[in-house]
């Protein structure tokens, strides 16, 4: 089967979790700029998480503009990914009312973690059923930036228990890895 309902399916879930996301804001009852101030870690908890999730779309959206085929395993893997997606919202919102906490700091470098490895199993789906010599295989290998992202995050989480801003910083420069797609990828439709 061609891969656009997942697609289809997938952009709408990650519309849903940042609608939920921004939901979670709570306006303040003054009116006055200072009043934005106590915020601020939200905003910023927020803003990564967004952009992480941007991060996670784009890349998405490059990898399966090159599947030519989709079957239950690679739906399955999909779900698994966009099941640990859903957890941005919950663990982006703790994280901002409690990022001096390693509790919060701990579970969201575990989510980010989580949701890379997820990925992974996802990409090894779609290279099992494109199979050996494909050029889609060719273009999917894994890279080093995944196994560097994967430790960076393992490092923030063991890093959390002892300073959370530190750990934080981890999972910035981890997504951060994925700003630039592969370019494997994307020259292939250029």
């Amino acid at each position: 089967m061609k891969s656009n309902r997942l697609e289809a399916f997938t952009d709408a879930v990650m519309a849903i979790i940042i609608t939920i996301m921004v939901i979670e804001f709570k306006a303040p009852e003054e009116t006055e700029l200072k009043a934005l101030i106590p915020l601020i870690p939200n905003l910023l908890s927020y803003l990564m998480s967004f952009i992480f999730l941007g991060i996670y779309w784009n890349n998405h959206h490059h990898l399966f503009h090159v599947v030519e085929k989709v079957d239950g395993g690679i739906l399955w893997a999909n779900m698994h990914v966009l099941f640990w997606l859903s957890l941005v919202p919950f663990n982006t919102s703790w994280l901002g009312e409690n990022y001096h906490e390693s509790a919060p700091a701990v579970t969201y470098g575990l989510l980010l973690f989580m949701i890379s490895f997820a990925s992974l199993l996802l990409k090894a789906a779609v290279s099992r059923i494109h199979g050996e010599g494909s050029v889609f295989r060719s273009l999917t290998q894994t890279t080093r930036k995944e196994w560097l992202s994967l430790l960076l995050y393992i490092f923030g989480i063991t890093l959390s228990l002892w300073n959370t801003i530190p750990s934080i910083a981890c999972y910035v420069l981890g997504c951060s890895l994925w700003f630039i797609p592969d370019k494997r990828l994307e020259n292939m439709y250029e």
